[in-house]
């Protein structure tokens, strides 16, 4: 490569976001012998009007519609918006954690699987968008530089989204630690899935919190201005916290088989494309990867 091509290359690459060069290595590793996502969805009702935005064909306008206003409008049937999928990882103050320098933020990997994952799916031919934010779903290398500008930013959020209306048979996928209350979770779920919303739960932690391996007395600091707890051995509580997660994961698990959804898990100290195999299958409906357990989902062995 030639000098100057070499600098000018060089000088692209500074300007893509440090995420989505991460998120595209990890997609990298998965896309090998994956194939493409069975999609789903029926008919070609009407579903909703959206305002016009770069990149679609001038032949989609509804030209009725948009004479009746001073915007361009797209006519969507609920077939287009079957083959979407939304995106949400969490970016509330608890998953900016991590037990040690050395491991990511919980955040940090909650965007780094969401984005990979969008990369992945924007190659099989998916449309893709993050919730909560108004553009509608879309395709192209521009969607995937986008979502990586909005990751990249700090930006904290709920711990759960908002229950918005989103098209019949369309794919959700929401990252977190899912730590909060299991009935706020359920009512969320239930209220996608009276809509026909096939939904993927994917919890991220850090491995302290999966293992409590601290000793001696030690003071915790809540992220969301919980009250601070003083335990003077921790040793001493480590079987009735583990209990209490386990009793959380099986709740997780069980609001997912009740509604048809999918629940993995995964640990930051764990290699991301693991996690992101696991969920990239169980979408796709791969026979050989359509369970996301908690060991296949964590890379555990």
């Amino acid at each position: 490569m030639t000098s100057p091509t070499r600098h000018q290359a060089e000088a692209l690459a500074g300007r893509l976001p440090p995420l989505l060069v991460a998120a595209e290595r990890v997609a990298a590793t998965v896309v090998q012998g994956v194939h493409g996502r069975r999609r789903v969805g029926s008919g070609d009702s009407f579903w909703q009007f959206r305002p016009y935005a770069a990149g679609d064909s001038a032949t989609r306008i509804d030209w009725r519609q948009t004479a009746k206003s001073e915007r361009a409008y797209i006519r969507e049937n609920e077939w287009e918006a079957a083959q979407s999928v939304w995106l949400w990882p969490d970016r509330s103050a608890s998953m900016g954690w991590r037990s040690s320098n050395k491991l990511p933020l919980k955040s940090e990997r909650a965007a780094l699987l969401t984005l990979a994952l969008a990369a992945l799916l924007i190659r099989g031919g998916e449309r893709i968008a993050l919730l909560g934010e108004s553009r509608p779903p879309a395709q192209g290398r521009a969607v995937l530089e986008r979502l990586a500008l909005s990751l990249g930013r700090p930006a904290p959020g709920d711990a759960l989204p908002e229950p918005v209306p989103l098209p019949r048979h369309a794919s959700l996928v929401l990252v977190s630690d899912f730590l909060g209350p299991l009935d706020a979770l359920r009512s969320l779920v239930a209220s996608f899935a009276a809509r026909g919303l096939r939904g993927h739960l994917l919890q991220v932690l850090d491995p302290a919190e999966e293992t409590l391996p601290f000793e001696g007395r030690i003071r915790f600091e809540g992220l969301e201005r919980e009250p601070s707890t003083l335990i003077s051995r921790v040793e001493t509580v480590r079987d009735q916290y583990l209990a209490r997660l386990a009793a959380q994961r099986d709740g997780l698990a069980a609001i997912g088989r009740s509604y048809g959804w999918s629940f993995g898990i995964h640990r930051t100290d764990h290699p991301p494309h693991t996690a992101l195999l696991a969920l990239y299958g169980v979408m796709s409906g791969l026979p050989e990867r359509g369970r996301l357990a908690p060991a296949e989902a964590s890379g555990a062995a």
